[in-house]
């Protein structure tokens, strides 16, 4: 049986002037002088003028942050703390900014960039662009120019051609120009375009594109360009040569399947995005001969009743839980709990065909009608879930926690366990509360009320800790047999999903903490607080419902739950949760460790995931290296850099799987809409641009398009401090969060768009021009064209991901 562990170790804000690179280089140069960003090494010790701060900050690819800097110029501990104002003085003027707390000369790029290879220059040379770059914040994009990749036993991938995405290292450059190492082609070019083939009777037919931004722009194929093509076929299509008029003429390529299918919605996805969903045959090869392990090397825990608590139709059970209370007289009130997490890295093995393409996955992707592993069944579904009543390998932490909730110490081992229970979060409820079955009858009292218990005392210290409190329910899809949209429903968000997720924060904390401690690199998980711009702007709409935000050094998400907490139950609850959502920087993944703002954490690591996450399986090969688990743990030429590279590739696919499944959802919904055109439904607008207004439906979450050019018989303006269409004429208002009412115009199944006409009157600004009275809208008044557009951002990946219907599990 396992023993207990052991101890383990307000100033104003930037200028606004200068928003442009070429500005902003005017504004330094007037500031320092024109030779301000010609770095030259100097004696270490003395400190540095602001001139010489910002020519070295501008001679590093890249970002740099204040202890590069102090290691420059050699600063003793005292004059670190000049060095900071100093920093505070250069941000305030605008001649740099931070970003992930770190500095960078306002338009550089950072150290590792995803770009796109656009062309060639005169030697030949291809040139990329950063695929994020705001232009009208610093101008035209740079270019890189790209040397050639290394070739290592590690970077066998395809060379890099135009239109290609690759991951680039920055090597040097600054300005205009910078010259840019290939880390990894990430997307080869797709110069082709993919739709639904409508065939005709005369023969060839039309391609129904599958992009929302070309929707309503149809192409033609000629007699003999179908390449077999089916009518309610997915196909790839390349354009030929186009006449003046006339529809756009195209050959198909290559058929990718039948819509006619069960999943054939979610397989638009995956060749939109360039999702692997099939294994080569050299990992479907290794993983079929993969053994099971034995119990030889690992500590015996199979008499622990550890259980999982998961959805009811999770197939990869990858973490299991016990808790007891504490017998250590020193820890009166605490508890001692185990997290167990199955031990991926035993069958995974470092440069395996199983590890290539699972950092090529990157993730696991979750539609409503399938799964796209990261990893082959026999893995992911059998060797490494750990069923009930089966020995299973396993990494687990036992974290002893105060009688305040808070975690005392914690100790890594590597174990070999058999899970007591599979249980899904309702069941594991209900017994809690008196309806037990005969699977949760038995582990009642000595593992259900515990783990209860646990959570109830680990609960006080996440209410001390006060992470992001935002009230965001999300919806589930319930399919039918044939694919189809059974219905949405929004899950009960009970204390079994708040109890299992509040452990493996704790698990994830752990690991983060012992990596660290054993000073092993890591990838971490990091979310980085607002930017200056996002909080200023929600400071503004804050104001418009006399809301104060205060401006302070730094905002913490307390500041931001007190907020919350004051709108809670109103009717602009919903309006400020969706405004604070959109303040927040993108969680990702890391080699540097920045903190996690949503979480209030200062350091986190994903570990409690290996089957689904290629993060959490180096974190594990991490843990085995710094514990001595064994040979199978990361390998000793792995670096910082090295895993920096991995962290970006890793939270690029991160990305890829959330918009593909963003957007099927958007499918799915689009076509269970199709066949109610014309009928109203109650929703909430959502985001408001320029263009118009999207509005979220109340019943199925679906989200549509009111065009601005349709609302009312006014002019309307985008408000961006109130997020609202102003009428320009009338005062009219409609803002984010206002709840109305909607007709269905259109819905194209295929681009997942729908568009709405809106029905229900606004609210009215004072000091409007105009007499602001009553808008009548009769049914002969006339309405501008709109089309259909993408939803606006949701939730997912803010503060990191979770199982479908699940708990936010790490």
């Amino acid at each position: 049986m396992p023993k207990r562990p052991t101890k383990t170790s307000s100033r104003p804000a930037p200028s606004r002037a200068g928003k442009t690179r070429a500005g902003r280089k005017r504004a330094a140069d007037a500031h320092l002088g024109a030779d301000a960003l010609v770095f030259a090494p100097r004696a270490t010790g003395e400190m540095p003028t602001k001139k010489e701060v910002l020519a070295f900050i501008a001679s590093q690819s890249g970002t740099v942050g204040k202890r590069e800097i102090a290691r420059a110029f050699g600063l003793s501990a005292a004059q670190k703390v000049e060095l900071k104002e100093l920093l505070r003085d250069l941000s305030d003027e605008g001649t740099v900014e931070r970003r992930s707390r770190k500095l960078h000369v306002p338009g550089a790029l950072p150290g590792v960039v995803l770009a796109d290879i656009v062309t060639r220059d005169a030697d030949g040379e291809l040139v990329a662009v950063p695929v994020e770059w705001d232009s009208e914040e610093h101008g035209d994009a740079p270019r890189i120019i790209l040397q050639a990749p290394r070739h290592t036993a590690r970077n066998r991938g395809p060379a890099p051609g135009l239109s290609d995405r690759a991951l680039v290292r920055i090597v040097e450059g600054s300005g205009e120009t910078y010259v840019g190492r290939v880390i990894k082609v990430l997307e080869k070019a797709r110069k082709q375009t993919l739709g639904i083939f409508h065939a005709l009777p005369q023969g060839g037919g039309r391609i129904v594109p599958i992009d929302k931004k070309a929707h309503g722009r149809e192409l033609q194929i000629p007699p003999g360009a179908e390449h077999e093509a089916e009518d309610g076929d997915l196909v790839a299509v390349e354009l030929m040569r186009q006449r003046v008029f006339g529809l756009p003429t195209a050959r198909v390529k290559e058929r990718l399947g039948s819509l006619k299918s069960e999943k054939a919605v979610s397989l638009i996805a995956l060749h939109a995005h360039g999702i692997p969903h099939q294994f080569p045959d050299a990992v479907t090869r290794e993983a079929e001969a993969a053994k099971k392990v034995t119990a030889r090397g690992r500590e015996d825990w199979r008499k622990l009743p550890l259980v999982t608590i998961d959805p009811p139709d999770a197939k990869d059970h990858d973490d299991a839980v016990h808790a007891v209370a504490d017998e250590d007289p020193d820890n009166a009130g605490g508890f001692i709990v185990t997290v167990a997490i199955a031990d991926v890295s035993t069958y995974v093995q470092p440069a395996s065909a199983l590890d290539r393409e699972a950092l090529i996955r990157g993730n696991s992707v979750y539609f409503p009608d399938r799964v796209v592993p990261m990893l082959p069944e026999r893995i992911s579904n059998d060797l490494c879930s750990l069923r009930p009543d089966e020995d299973r390998p396993a990494l687990a932490v036992r974290m002893v926690i105060g009688k305040d909730g808070r975690k005392k110490s914690h100790a890594f081992h590597r174990i070999m366990m058999r899970s007591a229970g599979k249980l899904a979060y309702a069941q594991a409820q209900a017994a809690i509360e008196g309806r037990g079955d005969d699977t949760t009858d038995p582990l009642l009292e000595k593992v259900l009320k515990p783990l209860y218990a646990a959570y109830e005392c680990v609960k006080r210290a996440r209410d001390n800790r006060q992470p992001l409190d935002l009230d965001l329910p999300e919806r589930k899809i319930l399919l039918n047999p044939d694919g189809t949209v059974d219905k949405v429903v929004v899950p009960d968000r009970l204390d079994a999903h708040r109890l299992i997720e509040e452990f493996m924060i704790l698990a994830n904390v752990a690991a983060a903490e012992t990596l660290e401690d054993k000073r092993t690199p890591l990838i971490y998980r990091v979310h980085d607080t607002p930017s200056l711009e996002k909080l200023s702007a929600l400071r503004d709409f804050l104001k418009t419902l006399d809301i104060a935000l205060p401006k302070i050094d730094t905002v913490r998400p307390s500041h931001l739950n007190r907020i919350l907490a004051l709108v809670k139950d109103t009717d602009a609850a919903p309006l400020v949760n969706q405004v604070i959502l959109r303040s927040q920087c993108q969680a990702e993944y890391s080699s540097e460790n920045y903190g996690h703002f949503g979480l209030n954490l200062r350091r986190y690591a994903h570990f409690t995931s290996p089957i689904r996450r290629y993060a959490d399986l180096v974190v594990h090969r991490g843990l085995i290296r710094a514990m001595g688990f064994g040979k199978d743990g990361l390998p000793e030429d792995a670096t910082a850099e090295s895993l920096g590279e991995v962290a970006a590739a890793i939270s690029v696919t991160e990305r890829r799987a959330m918009a593909a499944e963003r957007e099927t959802i958007d499918r799915l919904i689009a076509h269970h809409l199709a066949n109610q055109i014309g009928a109203v439904f109650k929703g909430r607008i959502n985001g408001a641009t320029k263009a118009g207004l999207f509005v979220s439906l109340d019943e199925t979450g679906a989200d549509g398009f009111v065009p601005a050019a349709t609302i009312g018989a006014d002019y309307y303006r985008f408000d961006e401090a109130r997020q609202a269409l102003v009428g320009e004429r009338t005062g009219e208002m409609h803002r984010i969060g206002d709840r109305v009412e909607v007709r269905l115009v259109e819905a194209a199944p295929v681009a997942g768009a729908l568009r709405f006409e809106l029905l229900s009157e606004g609210t009215y600004v004072k000091g409007a021009r105009g007499r602001p009275g009553p808008l009548r809208r009769s049914a002969g008044m006339k309405k501008g064209p709109g089309r259909a557009a993408p939803r606006a951002g949701g939730p997912g990946g803010k503060t990191g991901g979770r199982k479908p219907g699940g708990s936010r599990k790490g």
